[in-house]
């Protein structure tokens, strides 16, 4: 196989154990076969869950804090201790890390998502292999990716990776919880035409420790495969399966990537920013702009809500309140309203001024899978 670029994401489940001590003999096996495969070339990215599990363990905390300081605290605790971990095991095998912490915050703003494209550019040059986790300390709650599944899956996009490897406590995707529906069919590939009909009862995450589930996992899959990236769900115990898959052995739940992919300023468009507000269509704005590749005119908005202004990323939405697209507007929250179904030459008479004669125009639009 010629060199590929590789994310593996793990999830705490896998990297602790049931009595909440650190899995040492799984995270051995992880760093073991991730140097293996730098070794033959390919360029590998980690995105790594368990700080704010091994800092409940450091502390002899019983259960995962809820109060958002105290949480942070933890996250800063565990953080150094796990990379502390990563950082030994990786060096007895003469492999250089480097830790990147990232929040939204990071990939909102255009050059602050093309810095952090170019920082992981250099570090695979360099044949390190990045270790990531979400900046927890920091990160407040609008601000924060929700799971280490999404980051993932935004890394992966972020540095056009071939593959996504999420590492979890069940071996592959099944049509319900095997450990409550013990007929729960296992299903092994699903191709991009299947995606949108997968029949799927996604839970909620498997373990006390965990923020993930099978739910944020099909969620990573879209944002991955709409991005060209091959994702693929497996056992977390048994890291050394990456091998094997890469090698063609069918294990896991393999998601085929989409043929026809968004390019990056469209991805982080749509997966990299935090909408400020919504715009209610009418039903020849919603056409236009969904089935005739328009842009979308002032005159097409019912309704505006939230405040944002002129470049914040807006949903789109029909008249049953339903998302159909997502982007950059040309105008505040503001002035919207005040040229909302108005015509695009009636906008300087309005406000004094024209910006542009579209609300959002299709360069800065994502339409919604």
């Amino acid at each position: 196989m010629n060199p590929q670029t590789i994310v593996v994401k793990i999830g705490t489940s896998s990297l602790t154990q049931k009595n909440g001590q650190i899995a040492i003999a799984t995270i051995a096996s992880l760093v073991e076969t991730l140097t293996a495969l730098r070794q033959k070339g390919h360029r590998i990215v980690l995105v790594s869950s368990g700080a704010v599990g091994v800092g409940c363990l450091r502390l002899n905390l019983k259960e995962k804090p809820r109060k958002m300081a105290l949480k942070q605290a933890v996250a800063a605790v565990g953080q150094g201790r796990l990379m502390r971990t990563y950082d030994d095991l990786f060096n007895s095998l003469g492999q250089p890390i480097a830790q990147i912490l990232l929040t939204r915050r990071e990939l909102m703003e255009r050059n602050s998502y093309v810095n952090a494209s170019n920082t992981f550019e250099e570090l695979l040059n360099l044949g390190v292999i990045p270790i990531v986790n979400e900046n927890d300390t920091i990160a407040v709650d609008e601000l924060k990716f929700g799971d280490n599944d999404t980051l993932s899956a935004l890394v992966a996009s972020l540095i056009k990776a071939n593959w996504l490897f999420l590492l979890t406590d069940v071996d592959r995707l099944y049509s319900d919880d095997p450990r409550i529906v013990p007929n729960a069919t296992p299903i092994d590939l699903v191709s991009s035409n299947e995606f949108n009909q997968l029949q799927v009862t996604a839970g909620g995450s498997g373990s006390s420790w965990g923020t993930g589930g099978m739910a944020t996992k099909l969620a990573a899959a879209r944002i991955a495969t709409s991005s060209g990236v091959t994702m693929v769900i497996t056992q977390g115990q048994q890291p050394q399966n990456i091998l094997k898959i890469l090698d063609g052995e069918s294990l896991g739940t393999k998601f085929e990537p989409q043929t026809q992919t968004d390019n990056a300023r469209k991805r982080w468009i749509a997966y990299g920013l935090i909408p400020m507000g919504k715009l209610y269509l009418d039903d020849g704005a919603v056409t236009a702009i969904t089935q005739r590749g328009k842009s979308l005119l002032p005159a097409g908005i019912t309704n505006v809500e939230g405040e944002f202004t002129a470049g914040d990323a807006v949903q789109l939405c029909d008249r049953n309140l339903q998302e159909v697209a997502r982007g950059l507007v040309n105008y505040s929250s503001q002035e919207l309203n005040k040229v909302k179904g108005s015509h695009s030459t009636d906008i300087a008479s309005i406000l004094g001024y024209n910006a542009s004669d579209t609300a959002i125009h299709r360069d800065n639009l994502v339409i919604k899978d």
